[in-house]
């Protein structure tokens, strides 16, 4: 497997990053993440989506890490600072979780409120079933974990079908596409854009939209199924804060309530004026979000 690892120069001076970079070898790659906040506090991880990395949570960290949390945010492999493996075919939605799942155990991370949006929640809620004991808390926002039952939104398909067949992926376009309340500055258009210094670094961001089961002979339905056994099973606190405006994942949140029993007896919201990328259109009301989910569901 060839793998591209995206120059240090790439980072340098992007607006509202000034977060130090923490590497973990697993295997072949290495994956990044940003370890900010109290050493000591209550652990937060944040896991972005696609096709974004954890720059997305640039307006989140400070407020987090001002309450007194850890703060951890890693780049999903094939995106951010992350190694990129060069073809499509390197990724499938098992090796994705194989791969984080190996990050997680290598930092050995325990008691964590989970903070997982788009792909952050397909990978991350897999690691939650893989690995309940480590996980406190979830707070699941503009996701889902599909197992090829449910018939897919015409959004989705839509997002699918631009994927696999445009010419150049536009990463910094397609994340202001996903915003809604504001028009992103060209400084921060070009922080996203920055880990893809060509088309040849974008093979994880073009495959991940045919990775998403549609139907029950997908490779990862089962697994996916499997999981859910899992998830019907937890009963630690499991929050949704839904944007109001994500065509991708509405009424996801209702399916995780009727489905999952921690999701009984706490708080869910909807982020108003947002879109699919909530973190972007409305990051204080998440922080606000999670510190009081976390207050309300002591360990």
């Amino acid at each position: 497997m060839e793998n591209l690892r995206t120059p240090d120069a790439c980072f340098e001076d992007l607006v509202g990053w000034p977060f130090a970079p923490v590497y973990t070898q697993v295997g072949d790659l290495r994956i990044h993440h940003v370890d900010e906040g109290q050493a000591q506090g209550e652990l937060v991880v944040l896991m972005h989506g696609e096709p974004t990395w954890g720059y997305l949570y640039r307006n989140m960290i400070p407020g987090l890490a001002a309450a007194g949390y850890r703060v951890i945010v890693p780049d999903l492999v094939g995106f951010g600072r992350s190694d990129k493996p060069t073809q499509q075919s390197d990724y499938s939605f098992n090796q994705m979780v194989e791969w984080m799942s190996g990050w997680l155990v290598a930092n050995d991370l325990h008691n964590i409120t989970l903070f997982c949006q788009d792909w952050g929640g397909l990978i991350g809620l897999r690691l939650v079933a893989a690995h309940p004991d480590r996980f406190d808390r979830v707070v699941a926002s503009n996701t889902f974990l599909p197992d090829g039952d449910g018939k897919p939104s015409e959004a989705f398909l839509a997002w699918q079908n631009f994927a696999a067949n445009t010419p150049t992926f536009p990463v910094a376009n397609i994340v202001q596409g996903g915003c809604k309340s504001r028009p992103l500055s060209n400084d921060v258009l070009a922080a996203y854009d920055a880990p893809f210094p060509d088309e040849s670094y974008k093979a994880g961001p073009r495959v991940m939209p045919s990775l998403v089961p549609t139907s029950a002979e997908d490779p990862a339905a089962a697994a996916n199924k499997l999981a859910w056994e899992t998830l019907s099973q937890f009963t630690k606190p499991f929050g949704c804060a839904f944007a109001d405006g994500d065509p991708i994942t509405a009424g996801s949140d209702k399916a995780f309530q009727r489905r999952i029993p921690g999701t009984q007896g706490v708080v869910h919201t909807t982020i108003v004026d947002a879109s699919h990328f909530v973190q972007e259109d409305q990051p204080d009301a998440l922080v606000a979000y999670i510190n009081s989910f976390v207050a309300a569901t002591p360990r």
